[in-house]
């Protein structure tokens, strides 16, 4: 593939003002866009120099710490438009990620791809990890999101947990739909580009695809559990509140 300079990945770069100047007028909350894409160049080139650093001495103990930090990473983004209890939803999402990250990560390392000795090949756990938490994240964020605005809105907790389940599925069965007929996954993209074989390429993503979708099911599944679990304590937080 062609080496990308910095004047073409600046060129790149460019059109995202556009976007932000769309969003600054409209909302004029634009600046958000502007400080997460900053935030992504950064963290990218920051995270880029790490991985060089841990591919070349490779480490359990490393590579545990960078999925630790990556979970706790993933459960506070994830809560991020939570308002209430929002210490509560954090701990639920660290509960929820981890378990349903690292449960689906051994899973597909040792069931499906069958590594000999995976703690030591951190260049294939860690962006296992990194697409799972990710895509299980976003998940989270949606359920977190619709399931609180549900029960502010008087519906009772099974109603407030089936609205917040669907939405927070959405992006996961849009995306199991439309694979193969209006987009190409970019791991199947790269793969295709660097010359391995189609029919290889897809295997592989099936492989992602199917991961995705059970970590961002199992996640939200574990976050609305014990979401359900603390409705008593919250509404009776909620009555002292009010009698104050």
């Amino acid at each position: 593939m062609p080496e990308i300079s910095l004047g073409a990945l600046a060129l790149c770069l460019a059109p995202t003002l556009g976007v932000f100047a769309i969003g600054q007028r409209w909302t004029r909350e634009g600046s958000e866009i502007l400080t997460a894409s900053l935030r992504m160049i950064v963290q990218l080139l920051l995270v880029g120099y790490a991985l060089v650093l841990i591919f070349e001495s490779p480490s359990p103990w490393v590579g545990g710490g960078v999925v630790g930090v990556m979970v706790l990473v993933s459960a506070w983004i994830g809560v991020r438009k939570v308002r209430a209890a929002k210490g509560l939803a954090f701990r639920r999402a660290v509960f929820a990620l981890g378990t349903a990250g690292v449960l689906t990560l051994l899973f597909v390392v040792f069931t499906v791809l069958r590594l000999e000795d995976p703690r030591y090949q951190p260049r294939i756990l860690i962006p296992l990890a990194g697409m799972i938490l990710s895509n299980a994240m976003t998940a989270v964020t949606l359920a977190a999101e619709r399931f609180e605005r549900e029960r502010s809105g008087g519906l009772d907790f099974p109603a407030a947990r089936s609205a917040a389940w669907m939405a927070a599925l959405i992006p996961q069965i849009n995306g199991l739909l439309a694979v193969g007929l209006v987009s190409l996954p970019g791991m199947m993209t790269g793969q295709i580009l660097s010359g391995v074989d189609p029919l290889v390429a897809v295997r592989y993503q099936i492989v992602v695809m199917a991961m995705l979708l059970q970590a961002s099911g199992f996640a939200v599944a574990l976050f609305l559990w014990l979401a359900g679990r603390d409705v008593p304590a919250v509404e009776a937080q909620a009555r002292v509140e009010e009698r104050v």
